[in-house]
């Protein structure tokens, strides 16, 4: 075959390996992983872009599951930390008399603006409910708080509510009233005292949470979870029946 005859072959497959780059550099490529563009020394930065774009949407993630679990039916677990509880079935855990250990001071300013120490009930069992106007479990277990609170008032039990997350007091001191609610919670809005029990007693990504201080002033069961009446009488019951 002559060379004229095989010329036009040639100039067929250039145009060939021209559209091949082109496929390697089409649109849905350029979306998934960005334009590669030069520094001057021939590394592009598209995968860079890429990498940064992945960590924003990684760190959203992160931001909507701490969201999600700020506020729900709750867990089981606190942490780690030796605490002794043991859970049930039911999801209410308990600790033996013998490996309680004492409750950290729990004082400040209540909700509607008054003193309050919790080390001022000892002698009483005490129930400690954390809560937020802002949580759905929350507002669906108060009424089970406010009626077994008064059924039990005489019986030396004493609730006291511990409102975090709210940014002023007024939507805390609302919800209160909505809900007939006439114990005192202390006004803790960035979860401090939360934050001094022993580790692992509470999570504090977990509202509503629920501790129970016997006489004596340990730490005697809990429940992560927002409680029915039923549920909490029995986490009350056989603390009451402790002497």
């Amino acid at each position: 075959m002559s060379a004229a005859s095989r010329a036009p072959q040639r100039s067929i497959r250039t145009p060939q390996r021209t559209n091949r780059t082109n496929r390697a550099h089409s649109p849905a490529r350029d979306l998934a992983h960005g334009p590669a563009h030069s520094d001057g020394h021939g590394h592009g930065h598209g995968h860079g872009r890429s990498r940064g774009r992945a960590v924003v949407l990684t760190g959203g993630a992160v931001v909507a599951a701490l969201l999600l679990s700020a506020c729900g039916s709750g867990g089981r677990s606190g942490g780690t930390g030796n605490t002794g509880f043991i859970t049930g079935s039911d999801g209410i855990a308990t600790v033996k008399q013998a490996s309680r250990v004492a409750a950290p001071e729990l004082s400040g300013k209540t909700i509607d603006g008054k003193q309050l120490d919790v080390a001022d009930y000892k002698g009483k069992i005490v129930v400690l409910n954390v809560w937020g106007s802002w949580c759905g479990p929350c507002r669906l277990e108060a009424k089970n708080f406010v009626k077994v609170s008064e059924d039990l008032k005489d019986q030396g039990v004493q609730f006291v509510g511990i409102n975090t997350r709210d940014t002023s007091t007024s939507p805390a001191v609302a919800f209160e009233k909505a809900h007939g609610v006439t114990y005192p919670s202390l006004y803790d809005p960035t979860g401090k005292l939360m934050l001094r029990f022993k580790k692992g007693t509470l999570n504090p990504q977990t509202i509503p949470s629920t501790l129970v201080l016997d006489r004596d002033g340990k730490v005697a069961s809990r429940s992560l979870s927002a409680l029915s009446e039923a549920s909490l009488r029995k986490m009350l019951k056989p603390i009451l029946a402790e002497k």
